[in-house]
């Protein structure tokens, strides 16, 4: 899942950026409105986290503006304006959520994953292939209710074939969820955690096959019984 970051206060967007990284989501990160405006004209994201006291252009203004290309990413606003009015503002404007500064991590973790679940279409934490069952808000990933260990990466590229089961995912949609543009990707480093993912989930059954020249496919037709 790819995040765009809009925080102007460097101590606050360091810690944000660290721990959505460390739960393997892909995050730009930007200060200021004018910044975050210019990303959202050409890159698509799964989700916006938008700070509204911002240099330049306002968050309220970016978001004005992202609504009115008819965009339909869910948007969680963080700000220290903890007025009513502001709060209206926001929503009418079209925000999903909001968050009044300061607040707790896990709170803000899990408005991500609610706002990112509703984002696809997916109202329960759960995704479910045959026997495996993956815990997107615990980030866990089970096989009859008995553990499987995977990375955070791992977890992040199964997810991403759980959620387009069925469907070819290219190696490009892939980098585009999975890294942010400050990451640097190898030239098979998709192979290679698709590969990892598929050695630990061999022995149940699942098979994650390669579509020549076009990505990856999580067959719904051969979930493990």
């Amino acid at each position: 899942m790819r995040i765009l970051l809009v925080e102007d206060d460097k101590i606050l967007a360091d810690v944000l950026y660290r721990a959505l990284v460390q739960s393997a989501y892909a995050v730009d990160l930007v200060s200021n409105g004018d910044e975050a405006d210019n990303a959202l004209h050409i890159q698509i994201y799964d989700l916006v986290i938008l700070d509204i006291g911002l240099p330049g252009l306002g968050g309220f203004e970016v978001l004005r503006r992202l609504r009115g290309r008819k965009s339909t990413v869910p948007v969680l606003i963080l700000t220290a304006l903890d007025a009513l009015a502001d709060r209206v503002r926001g929503l009418d404007l079209g925000a999903d959520d909001y968050l009044a500064k300061p607040f707790d991590l896990p709170e803000l973790e899990a408005r991500v994953r609610a706002l990112l679940r509703r984002g696809n279409a997916n109202s329960t934490p759960d995704l479910l292939h045959g026997r495996l069952r993956l815990d997107t808000a615990g980030r866990r990933l089970f096989h009859d209710e008995q553990p499987v260990e995977l990375s955070a990466r791992e977890l992040a590229v199964l997810e991403l074939l759980l959620m387009k089961e069925g469907r070819v995912v290219s190696k490009e949609h892939m980098v585009n969820h999975l890294y942010g543009w400050g990451d640097e990707v190898g030239p098979n480093a998709i192979e290679v955690y698709v590969y990892r993912v598929r050695k630990k989930l061999e022995p149940f059954g699942c098979q994650i096959r390669t579509v020549r020249g076009m990505g990856y496919l999580l067959d719904r037709n051969n979930a493990p019984e």
